[in-house]
């Protein structure tokens, strides 16, 4: 039995049915219709084969559905992940397999949204996403928007989501909404997120809204989606179907979903946003890709700055403790890589609330040295706004002016309230 074989084995007095997946043991490992899978002893079971497996679908360059008088125009970019994936039967593994066309076939009520068009860009896993992807997916979503894209919905894997969504939020100025989408679990799986993903996704796509947004599962169950702008969200869980987050602040909206009438779905708006139309469209696509994020622990030796500048890195940003601090024996290697010319920018591995140096002597210290405090941006988006930046000037007051002023929503002035855990339920933050 091959994997990719769909069988059905008795055994002590129970019927099991799935595909039959690799295993480095004698035993049968299936995988059941319900998504998950069980490993059986072939020992005094009975197999019968049900179905060979099917041919591996084939990604096309471009594709495009006839198009529905009087339905806007929504452009997909396809990038792989999970909602683009189906499981590999000769591995056992996800993998990203599914085309454009795919997609649709798969989630045809997109069709009664908009006329879409779409293209496979990547198709890859989003662990694989490079800066190098994103200055060349940037071109792509601006060159639809011009050719008079109602939206943009760009499917991404989940794991580097956040990088993606900060990287066009800071390269394309966008009168129109661009979203950003993936799903949990794989598209062939009963569980599989990525069909309420995509279709709450087009919802927002056809909205009044204009900017870069990621559009994810709001909870555990099929009823809305969360609209996070793409500057302040984050994958909080490893797994669950609400992972992502807004963090310091709420996110934009939701999307009302009911899964037997697509009707039915509404987009509320819970916070201030961009709306449609209420800006030019322009790109600014370069990025200084030799930048890099370090997080600081206990014990950490600060001779890791040393190597990344000597090994040609242009800015540095670092995940402090609590408020932004490293320690102390780090300072002069800072002050140092800073007084040659390098930016170094401090944010908190504590995500919630903002970096202040000015509370203990180690952080008035950093500020001596010339660290740059990233507010209440994620790590991450630091990450990638000082790329952006850093393409765009090497004057170390005009980097410091700029990455501390909010260009895409990064930085929040005032956090009241934010979503804790993946509950989704609402919790009382800082008040600044």
């Amino acid at each position: 039995m091959e994997p990719g074989v769909r069988v059905r084995i008795k055994k002590d007095k129970a019927t099991y049915e799935g595909i039959v997946m690799p295993s480095a043991t004698d035993n049968i490992v299936l995988k059941l219709d319900s998504g998950y899978n069980i490993g059986i002893s072939p020992e005094n079971a009975s197999i019968e084969v049900i179905e060979r497996h099917k041919s591996e679908p084939k990604i096309a360059a471009v594709e495009e559905l006839t198009p529905k008088e009087g339905l806007p125009r929504l452009s997909i970019l396809s990038t792989g992940g999970t909602i683009a994936s189906r499981v590999d039967y000769r591995t056992g593994a996800v993998s990203p397999q599914f085309s454009t066309t795919d997609i649709l076939d798969a989630i045809p009520e997109l069709g009664e949204i908009a006329n879409i068009s779409g293209r496979v860009i990547y198709s890859i896993l989003s662990e694989n996403m490079r800066a190098s992807y994103w200055k060349s997916l940037a071109k792509e979503v601006y060159n639809d928007i011009k050719n008079g894209a109602y939206g943009v919905i760009v499917t991404h894997g989940t794991d580097t989501m956040g990088y993606t969504a900060s990287a066009l939020s800071f390269m394309v100025r966008t009168p129109v909404p661009v979203v950003l989408v993936g799903s949990q679990r794989s598209s062939d799986r009963p569980s599989s997120d990525a069909v309420m993903n995509a279709i709450c996704a087009a919802e927002v796509a056809c909205s009044d809204l204009s900017e870069v947004v990621v559009v994810m599962h709001g909870s555990t169950s099929d009823d809305f989606c969360y609209i996070h702008r793409g500057t302040k969200v984050r994958k909080m869980h490893t797994s669950a179907r609400n992972a992502f987050q807004s963090v310091n602040t709420t996110p934009i909206g939701k999307v009302h979903y009911t899964a037997s009438d697509i009707s039915m779905l509404r987009v509320e708006f819970l916070a201030e946003h961009g709306h449609r139309g209420d800006r030019a469209l322009e790109l600014h696509a370069e990025l200084e890709e030799r930048c890099a994020l370090v997080k600081f622990y206990p014990g950490a030796e600060p001779d890791i700055i040393d190597y990344l500048v000597e090994r040609g890195n242009r800015g540095i940003v670092l995940e402090g403790t609590g408020l932004g601090h490293v320690s102390a024996d780090w300072i002069p290697h800072l002050e140092r890589v800073i007084r040659e010319g390098i930016p170094v920018v401090m944010t908190s591995q504590c995500l919630y609330g903002t970096v202040c140096d000015r509370v203990y002597d180690t952080g008035r210290d950093l500020i001596r040295a010339g660290v740059i405090e990233g507010m209440d941006m994620l790590p991450e988006t630091a990450l990638v706004k000082l790329m952006w930046v850093l393409a765009h000037t090497d004057d170390m007051d005009a980097v410091r002016r700029l990455m501390q002023t909010n260009i895409a929503g990064e930085i929040t002035d005032r956090r009241s309230v934010f979503y804790g855990p993946p509950s989704g339920d609402l919790h009382l933050g800082c008040l600044l």
